[in-house]
């Protein structure tokens, strides 16, 4: 799809025209700050700036962290204490780092579910969707991978169960246990490796964060009403749209000083509000604790993936029909990773040919109901694997499903939607009218 039409950056003097002949840096900023951005966008296009600020504060403060953390199980433990303790603004740097991984997340399920909701995985965006899905997945990873490091007694046995679930792989999974561990049980192998990809991981992630910038650059953002900015000529294409700077960084930027004065209190007057307790305990192979429960943000796949157990009929029936290869933890697995790459096969299952939510009456209930499931599957990822929370994931992983795989194919087929405005300019003028001062300022007669 071409570009929108606007004025690139022109280099003026001799400088800037030789720098721009060798390296054209200057430009490319100046093309990125004064892109064409619709208008019309609203208050959920806030999260790229927080997330992007979420990145870089957890790469600075991990390389300062990783100046005094000594990735050893003998060790790993009493360097956080010393940290914390001996390290000049140690415990604010590491709380900065912990309550930043939550900020980050938050961030994240607010970025993908305003575009669930705006449609914004539909053509031409499909591969900017693609990209987003695999930064998910990576910040799990590094999310996983940096809640072990502590060497706490939640890190070693939430570690214990996650890398569990890939020895539920019929024939291979005792092998890729093997090797994500480095032996045959959590250890100082398991650490090291853990610690190595935590700190590499987050440098993939910027590249990729590039790669969908650079994505969306091309096809342009999505807004609310979905429709797309006219590229017939560079003045239709204005009436769309404003300069990303200044309009929409001053925006972004008091956004993001609203939701930093929040972190920062939390930071400071209850920075472990999201912890668990047992992960001030020292590491213990030989103590399990009463209740295994990962980070807060980890907690919806986590109750699929303890909603499948051996007495629910669809587990049965798998396990029937392969020769009992498939049994309930695989199933579970298998359910928990479903749960993620049907999210992102979404461009491909949404059949509506409306992109926008907001002209999509039908939608809106059934979009509202997920937002519900994924937050009751939360509180039931933190309760025991017991009824009736495991009938509740049961349910909200199922609903997880069908919405997905049904009700998003069908909604495109029997939803009648709502008239969409023509142009973004239309919508913009729809809700910001403008006021008549000319008759305002005329003297009566």
């Amino acid at each position: 799809m071409a570009g929108i039409p606007h004025d690139h950056y022109e280099p003026n003097s001799s400088g800037e025209k030789w720098l721009h002949s060798r390296l054209p840096i200057v430009g490319l900023l100046y093309d990125t700050l004064m892109i064409p951005t619709p208008k019309n966008l609203n208050w959920m296009w806030i999260w790229g700036i927080i997330l992007t600020f979420c990145l870089a504060l957890q790469i600075v403060t991990g390389i300062v962290l990783v100046m005094h953390y000594t990735p050893h199980v003998d060790y790993a433990f009493a360097s956080i204490e010393h940290i914390m303790r001996d390290v000049n603004g140690g415990h604010f740097i590491r709380y900065l780092h912990m309550n930043g991984a939550s900020l980050f997340f938050v961030a994240v399920y607010a970025h993908l579910f305003r575009g669930l909701y705006y449609g914004s995985y539909k053509a031409p965006r499909e591969v900017t969707w693609i990209i987003g899905m695999l930064i998910y997945l990576m910040m799990m990873g590094t999310a996983f991978m940096g809640y072990v490091l502590p060497w706490g007694q939640m890190s070693f046995w939430g570690a214990t169960v996650i890398t569990g679930l890939f020895g539920a792989i019929p024939f291979i999974g005792e092998g890729i246990q093997t090797w994500l561990l480095g032996g045959p049980a959590v250890d100082n192998a398991t650490l090291n490796r853990f610690f190595s990809l935590h700190y590499l991981l987050p440098f993939v992630i910027a590249a990729l964060v590039a790669l969908h910038i650079w994505a969306f650059h091309t096809t342009g953002n999505n807004n609310p009403t979905g429709v797309e900015v006219r590229r017939t000529s560079k003045e239709d294409a204005a009436k769309d749209t404003v300069p990303f700077w200044p309009y929409f960084v001053i925006k972004d930027l008091f956004a993001l000083a609203v939701i930093l004065v929040v972190f920062f209190a939390i930071v400071g007057f209850m920075p472990n509000y999201l912890g668990h307790p047992d992960n001030y305990i020292e590491a213990n192979p030989l103590v399990t604790p009463a209740h295994i429960v990962p980070e807060w943000y980890f907690l919806p796949f986590y109750a699929i993936l303890r909603a499948f157990t051996a007495d629910v009929w669809a587990v049965q029936l798998v396990s029937f029909l392969t020769g009992g290869i498939v049994d309930a933890k695989f199933f579970g697995v298998a359910a928990m990773f479903g749960a993620i790459i049907v999210m992102a096969l979404a461009p491909w299952l949404d059949t509506s040919r409306v992109r926008s939510g907001r002209y999509r009456p039908m939608f809106k209930w059934w979009f509202a109901l997920l937002v519900v499931d994924f937050i009751v599957l939360m509180w039931a990822g933190a309760m025991p694997a017991e009824p009736p929370y495991s009938t509740i994931s049961l349910i909200g992983a199922t609903y997880w499903f069908v919405y997905f795989l049904v009700i998003l194919p069908l909604l495109g087929v029997i939803e009648k939607p709502e008239q969409q405005p023509a142009t973004i300019e239309e919508d913009f003028a729809a809700h910001y009218p403008k006021s008549d001062s000319s008759a305002a300022t005329q003297p009566a007669e």
